[in-house]
């Protein structure tokens, strides 16, 4: 199993710090214009369905065959890594080991918008764009891949390990129900964090973060996706059965924390240091992001989901239309739903791995440790962050899926709060 890190969260700024980070410089706002700029609206055939679907399956895999070859874009510090070298990575070294195939491995997504707006035009003109397998958050950027027929529909004869052991919530998703296009690569919740020794009482409710005895103590998130759908979910549930009367309702709501001068700040990655430094009590935060931190000492930090419901993202691998190596990359997808090698990912990146079978292999790594490495793998396995519970899983919603019209009436609504 792979080396454990070492306060990553301190050390590195954390593959938390970095991914998330990155994803929110230019939020869905930003990303409509970059895909606007790269004049890419109705550049492609949309995506096919039923058994116009089913026939363009058969068709494109016919007498697809392995090549030796899968090229994969990445974010950064999203994988394991060898504790002797930063660039060698064991789960990938095992697959080529295993399989004969070479990975080369790029961490080339610093965020969805405009790592979508580099190979757009090169899908727009028919051509390759360099990756076969790329990490794709659900979301604006990836719906519009989808509209636009830029992904290519996975065959799941090759995905027999995914079959056996993916957690079956994972399969029923409202961006991708069936996983024609995507399969799950890592999951995290938006919820609440909060200083337990500061609040003037626990927090249990969205709605506490318009406490006004937390008044210039919350931060709240300047993007366009976990800020509108944390709300949605609080006041009408499901985001996915809500329109614009109910985001209009929604963002009047968050005008109201607003403008009463509750909100210190819209952060972008910073409120764990802000959190820490008690510049706030509270605030939206990212299941991963409070791991870490609890795991470099911060005690005193709690993550809540609320009771009203909160937000699931997930981090999918997509294959990129033109894909040169589409057989080695479906394996390579297959590869990390093996609970080995799920296990591995998951003792490093502590964020919710889609393959719960992977707990019992980390505790059975802990039983072979010891000292931090021991306290380090059974945190992992114990935390309902990185195995979240039945319960958790039922109090959670993933982003509104959005078309491109009302993903201009979204944006409309929703950017004037954290921008003005």
């Amino acid at each position: 199993m792979t080396e454990q890190r070492t306060d990553p969260w301190v050390s590195i700024g954390g593959r938390s710090v970095a991914r998330r980070d990155f994803l929110r410089l230019l939020g869905i706002g930003s990303g409509a214009a970059l895909l606007s700029a790269c004049g890419v609206k109705g550049a492609a055939k949309p995506a096919a369905s039923g058994s116009a679907l089913a026939t363009e399956i058969q068709d494109y895999w016919k007498g697809k065959k392995k090549t030796g070859l899968v090229n994969w874009a990445q974010w950064p510090l999203y994988i394991d890594v060898n504790s002797q070298n930063k660039n060698d990575h064991p789960s990938v070294d095992a697959f080529t080991k295993a399989t004969g195939i070479k990975v080369n491995y790029y961490e080339v997504i610093q965020d969805d918008p405009s790592f979508l707006a580099k190979i757009l035009p090169v899908l727009q003109a028919g051509q390759y764009t360099g990756y076969d397998v790329a990490t794709i958050t659900n979301g604006t950027s990836l719906d519009r891949l989808m509209q636009l027929g830029y992904l290519i529909p996975l065959d799941h004869s090759y995905l027999q390990n995914f079959a056996k052991y993916v957690d079956p919530k994972y399969r029923k998703t409202s961006y991708d129900p069936g996983n024609v296009y995507t399969v799950p690569w890592q999951s995290g919740f938006t919820g609440i964090a909060y200083d337990t020794t500061k609040v003037p009482k626990p927090i249990t409710s969205f709605f506490d973060l318009w406490d006004e005895r937390l008044k210039g103590k919350v931060g709240m998130f300047a993007d366009n996706e976990d800020l509108p759908n944390a709300v949605l979910v609080a006041m009408f549930g499901d985001p996915q059965k809500t329109g614009p009367n109910e985001w209009r309702q929604a963002a009047a709501k968050l005008k109201e924390q607003r403008d009463k001068g509750i909100v210190r700040q819209y952060y972008e990655q910073d409120y764990i240091k802000a959190l820490s430094n008690g510049d706030i009590w509270a605030s939206q935060a990212w299941s991963g992001d409070v791991f870490q931190a609890l795991a470099s000492g911060a005690s005193n930090l709690k993550f809540v989901i609320p009771k009203e419901g909160g937000v699931i993202w997930t981090d999918n691998l997509v294959l990129l239309k033109y894909a040169q190596h589409p057989v080695d990359a479906l394996m390579l997808m297959d590869w990390y739903y093996q609970p080995k090698i799920a296990a591995m990912v998951a003792e490093y990146v502590n964020y919710i791995t889609p393959v719960p079978a992977a707990r019992d292999v980390i505790l059975a790594d802990a039983k072979q440790a010891t000292g931090d490495d021991q306290k380090s793998l059974l945190d992992v396995a114990n935390s309902p962050l990185v195995f979240p519970t039945e319960q958790d899983y039922q109090k959670v919603y993933n982003y509104r899926t959005l078309t491109e019209d009302e993903l201009t009436v979204w944006n409309s609504i929703f950017e004037p709060i954290y921008q003005g």
